[in-house]
């Protein structure tokens, strides 16, 4: 995981926790989340979840969800194969997450969403088995593919609802949506929403980006602003940003780029040239005018592009970076399903591409290559890998399949791999994702749906499947942007790997900060057996829990011994590396290529 959070005085902040701890409690005698920001992730930040049978929304008080009514629609049993239970391997032991839910921001409805999900796919699994010799059906599967590439060409007047285009399998790291337009009308104002699915009961989705470009101001300048912002049901809207700022000294980096690019709203010298039907032109002898810079202009042509990238979206006007907007918790990119554009603009064509899609299995001829080997329950493993992936990341996971998944240790079953993956709340994205499960066998779905906040999930997943479905020496821990040269060459002695120490080592509790961590067998079985006995404090941070986690059992006696790897590089890649990451399915590989050729460890491009 990328570093958040530097320098952070734990001794402090553990003091507050335990004084915290010690007088919050909430009126039904469970304790409390410590913090009340929802943008915000504190590393440090923890409850010892105590639920009554029902959880309770503090958003909408008179809602109270039966914690039984979705454990019931999660783990009820289904009718699937054999080789379909290999992806649910950890979901029945994944039981009582239910339990800890409540300490992140959306867990319940995390959960919740899973349900709906879950009956949603498994209806259509059915569906799939009863006519599995349907013609009219195997066309019905196809059409739902997940396109890499969307447009909409010709001139198109926005009536009063707007233009709607529809992404069926949502946005993913790398994607763009292109609008070629002319601001026109009496104000010339327009917005950009990109929007979720709503809930059942909700009135309207949530907007993971709203793109309000007003040329004529608003209610606090008078001069052209861009501002942008979120809303969902349950916070409404979030904290504006505006560009330009009004306290510009506030402009952040989002992805290495401002905020708010600093040319925009500064004075623009010169010479103009204007063109109408009456011949009108300024010239230089009509002097230099002065004026603020602003992308979007009244009745001119603008190519404006939204990016997505790894912190945030980007927007770029005519080529010029103009705006960054980093994601605020549980509104991330892969729950975009539509592209909503509204207001005062002459629409000529909206491209979206780089969109995620899935690899048609029918026509790879490698299939058996890229197929996971059977685990066999009378071998122990030297190492098990769980690698963290979101449902709609289909090509990051097809890249490791065809690179560091290739090697010996992999294909003969010393060391087994397998993707966790939690559920979308949009079905066309599950069924591939089922599809593709049942395709490599290589994935372990879980019980809530995808976001960011809870992967401390994953982590605890990935402990349970390294120890109670396989038996493995060790159990790492890594993402699907995340490529090492030497997989049995990364373990050193028993205890933690420390991959990356977040903390910088003169400040205890030490944590594995970055792509990966490996700890041995008893660290995990430990992990899985405080999580059954309800004594695993939970924390935003998944591998800040792990380092506490691991402290923790140090105090209670296990012998720990700390490794320290530093060509594990947590931003990219360096020539000698032993783990690259914020790697593309390209930069993957070219990597394994250089391998293969004998170049060793040796980075792509100009990195």
């Amino acid at each position: 995981m990328k570093k958040w959070y530097g320098g952070v005085l734990v001794a402090s902040l553990f003091m507050l926790l335990i004084l915290r701890y010690g007088l919050l409690k909430n009126p039904i005698g469970g304790s409390i989340l410590l913090s009340s920001s929802s943008n915000a992730s504190e590393p440090l930040e923890w409850v010892h979840p105590a639920l009554p049978p029902a959880v309770q929304n503090p958003e909408t008080s008179s809602q109270v969800f039966s914690s039984d009514t979705m454990v019931f629609s999660l783990f009820a049993p289904r009718n699937i194969s054999n080789e379909e239970q290999k992806s649910l391997q950890t979901w029945n032991l994944l039981k009582h997450l239910i339990d800890h839910a409540q300490v992140f921001a959306n867990g319940v409805e995390a959960i919740k969403e899973a349900g709906n999900a879950w009956n949603n796919l498994m209806a259509s699994a059915d569906e799939e088995r009863l006519s599995y010799t349907n013609e009219s059906s195997s066309r019905k599967v196809k059409e739902k593919q997940c396109p890499h590439f969307l447009n909409k060409m010709n001139a198109t007047e926005l009536d009063d609802s707007g233009y709607k285009l529809w992404l069926p399998c949502g946005l993913t790291q790398g994607s763009s949506i292109t609008i070629i337009s002319i601001p026109d009308g009496l104000l010339g104002n327009f917005r950009i929403d990109l929007t979720g699915e709503a809930l059942p009961g909700e009135p309207d989705p949530p907007i993971i980006l709203h793109y309000n470009v007003r040329l004529h101001g608003d209610k606090i300048t008078e001069d052209p602003v861009i501002v942008q912002n979120t809303w969902n049901a349950a916070h409404d809207w979030g904290e504006e940003e505006r560009c330009p700022s009004p306290s510009p000294e506030k402009n952040k980096k989002v992805d290495e780029l401002d905020q708010c690019n600093k040319m925009v709203g500064r004075n623009d010298t010169r010479v103009t040239s204007m063109h109408s039907d009456h011949s009108r032109r300024s010239s230089l002898q009509e002097g230099t005018k002065a004026r603020r810079y602003f992308p979007f202009k009244q009745g001119q042509l603008s190519v404006a592009t939204l990016r997505v990238g790894m912190e945030g979206i980007q927007m770029t006007v005519d080529g010029k970076h103009i705006t960054s907007f980093a994601y605020r918790e549980t509104l991330e990119p892969w729950l975009v399903s539509q592209v909503r554009i509204s207001g005062d603009l002459n629409l000529i064509s909206v491209v979206a591409s780089g969109l995620p899609t899935s690899e048609d299995s029918e026509h790879a001829i490698d299939l058996e290559l890229l197929k996971s080997a059977p685990l066999s329950p009378k071998r122990t493993l030297d190492l098990f890998i769980g690698v963290f992936s979101t449902a709609n990341n289909f090509k990051r996971r097809m890249a490791v399949r065809r690179t560091w998944m290739q090697y010996a240790a992999v294909r003969s079953g010393a060391v087994a791999v397998r993707f966790f993956v939690g559920l979308h709340k949009n079905q066309i994205v599950n069924e591939e994702l089922w599809n593709e499960a049942r395709t490599y066998g290589d994935i372990q779905l879980m019980p809530f749906v995808d976001y960011y906040n809870l992967i401390t999930f994953k982590t605890l997943a990935i402990c349970i499947f390294g120890t109670e479905v396989a038996s493995a020496k060790y159990v790492m821990k890594t993402d699907d942007d995340a490529f090492t040269p030497d997989l049995i060459g990364v373990l050193k002695a028993s205890g933690i790997l420390a991959l990356r120490n977040g903390l910088k080592r003169r400040t205890p509790p030490p944590w594995a900060h970055g792509p990966g961590y490996v700890v041995s067998r008893d660290i995990a079985k430990a992990v899985y057996k405080k999580f059954k006995e309800g004594r695993l404090k939970m924390f935003k941070l998944e591998d800040v829990a792990m380092g506490i986690w691991i402290a923790e059992m140090k105090r209670e006696g296990l012998e720990v011994k700390y490794e320290m790897e530093e060509r594990v590089h947590n931003e990219g890649c360096k020539d000698g590396y032993v783990v690259a990451h914020y790697q593309g399915p390209r930069e993957m590989l070219c990597l394994w290529q250089k391998l293969q050729e004998g170049n060793g460890a040796r980075c792509c491009g100009d990195r």
